[in-house]
């Protein structure tokens, strides 16, 4: 990818699947990463597998932990370039039984939390062009989805929240983009291996597989490059075909 070489990212939700795997992919590419989740000891298990990385430990619920967070990560460079929110959590539950507080919970981390990381690094990013802020929805912020009501609002809101920022931002030459994943990891693990749920879900993928998180890291590593510079307020579903 053209331009990212020596520029600083930052990525949430990092110390395991998708999050680890676009940290890895950015790292390849030349960019010195900030790893950042809630566990530090994972975070700076994968920082230390990377060039130039630092894994630093803050829960992306907490405004203090956040703005620590950040402020480490703009050590390792003159600007943040590249902001990459994809920390989250599940509280599944059918509408009619789900509690407030999980409710509550999944927008605080998914929506919130990336409001709270962005409008953070926002003063570090350049206004050169290279400025990059790249969210994390999902065919269920898209099309809905049955037993998690709390997810599907919340990256719902979150391609509200990007399509607004691309159009604020402009003028500062700073990009927003989001990717709308689909891959094994924890948070499927349970749709994904469950005779309940399995088949059911594989038959509505039309490549008919789930894909690994390396996978979708290169299509964060394209929108955080170069050429994807004149891109912006897209939703780039990465599914396999589930949404289309």
């Amino acid at each position: 990818m053209r331009g990212l070489q020596g520029r600083v990212a930052l990525v949430t939700g990092a110390g395991a699947g998708i999050g680890a795997a676009v940290a890895t992919r950015l790292a390849e590419e030349g960019a010195l990463v900030a790893v950042v989740d809630r566990d530090e000891a994972a975070a700076k298990a994968v920082a230390a597998t990377l060039d130039g990385a630092v894994g630093i430990g803050a829960d992306v619920a907490d405004s203090a932990q956040v703005a620590a967070a950040v402020a480490e990560a703009a050590k390792l460079g003159d600007h943040i370039h590249i902001v990459v929110n994809i920390a989250g959590n599940s509280r599944p539950a059918m509408f009619k039984k789900m509690e407030e507080e999980a409710f509550q919970s999944v927008l605080d981390v998914h929506l919130t939390g990336t409001y709270r990381v962005t409008q953070a690094a926002l003063p570090h990013l350049p206004e050169d062009g290279t400025g990059r802020i790249l969210n994390t929805t999902s065919a269920a912020g898209l099309v809905g989805t049955i037993g998690q009501a709390n997810y599907a609002a919340a990256k719902a809101g979150l391609i509200g929240l990007t399509k607004s920022l691309a159009k604020e931002l402009a003028r500062k030459g700073i990009t927003a983009n989001a990717v709308a994943p689909l891959a094994a990891t924890a948070m499927t693990e349970t749709v994904r291996t469950n005779p309940k749920f399995a088949e059911k879900q594989l038959e509505r993928i039309p490549l008919g597989r789930w894909a690994e998180p390396a996978e979708v890291a290169g299509t964060y590593a394209f929108l955080a490059s170069d050429d994807a510079a004149y891109i912006t307020g897209q939703v780039l579903a990465v599914d396999g075909g589930t949404v289309i």
